[in-house]
C-alpha cells in the first residue's frame, strides 16, 4: 500500500480521531462520533484513499541512496 499521510497529518488524523470516539462513548456527541474511526484508521496506517485520486502526498519522498 502506498504512504500518503506524512507526519504532521498523521499525528493530526490520530488526535482527531480518538477525540470523537472519545466523545461518542461519553455520550457528548450522538453516533456520527463515530466517523472518527476513519481519520484514526488513516492515520495508523499513513494511507489516505481519498488522497489517491488527486495525488496528494504529505509524506517525504523517498531518498535515493
Amino acid at each position: 500500500m502506498i504512504k500518503n499521510v506524512g507526519g504532521i497529518d498523521r499525528i493530526i488524523r490520530i488526535l482527531a480521531g480518538v477525540v470523537l470516539l472519545a466523545l461518542t462513548l461519553t455520550g457528548t456527541i450522538g453516533v456520527w462520533g463515530w466517523i472518527g474511526v476513519v481519520p484514526l484508521l488513516t492515520g495508523l496506517v499513513g494511507t489516505c484513499p481519498a488522497y489517491l485520486p488527486f495525488g496528494i502526498k504529505t509524506c517525504k519522498a523517498p531518498s535515493k541512496d
